[in-house]
């Protein structure tokens, strides 16, 4: 279990659809409670594998934020989404960016649990925007996509200002020392 740093935008894993995962296997059963532990340390209500650098399909929703009650799917399919919600989103890879976006009231998801074995979820209330939310990383999507065109515009602005000062703030000798996984984690923080 390791608690792993988050992918900012503009990273590029944010914006790159996941790969299926083919394989149910340890190395998933660990990702899965990096995940867990992740969000938790982010004090997060929801987490996909592309927020921490991993290009696969899974992730974790917990509205509730109580240990034990998480729900994980891998390689979910929105099956159903019916009525409107409009909610207030943030999200743990765009810091202090807050939006009303539109979302379906109730939701049905079906994926495979840790296991291989299907699942099936149905949700309404904020489970069911967090669902939809942890959905679209999988697929390379923010919720500041549906915004409209003119707030999409305002936010990117922000999104931008505050890449560019997290770039000034690294050391150039601090960017460049980085090894591997590390150097593209780095980078992601000072682009």
């Amino acid at each position: 279990m390791a608690v792993h740093p988050l992918c900012v935008e503009p990273h590029p894993v944010l914006r790159t659809p996941a790969r299926p995962v083919d394989q149910f296997s340890d190395d998933l059963r660990r990702l899965a409670r990096d995940l867990i532990d992740t969000m938790y340390a982010n004090d997060g209500i929801g987490l996909a594998a592309p927020q921490i650098g991993r290009d696969v399909q899974v992730f974790v929703a917990n509205p509730t934020q109580q240990r034990g009650r998480e729900v994980l799917l891998v390689n979910p399919v929105l099956e159903a989404v019916t009525g409107r919600a409009g909610v207030v989103e943030g999200c743990l890879s765009l810091p202090e960016i807050w939006e009303r976006v539109k979302r379906a009231a109730r939701v049905r998801l079906s994926g495979w649990d840790l296991d291989g074995k299907p699942v099936e979820v149905e949700a309404d209330g904020l489970l069911a925007i967090v669902l939809q939310h942890e959905f679209d990383h999988l697929h390379g999507r923010l919720f500041i996509d549906r915004l409209s065109w003119f707030r999409r515009q305002r936010v990117t602005r922000r999104v931008r200002a505050r890449a560019a000062s997290r770039r000034a703030a690294v050391p150039p000798s601090q960017a460049s020392g980085a090894k591997g996984r590390d150097a593209s984690l780095a980078a992601s923080r000072v682009r």
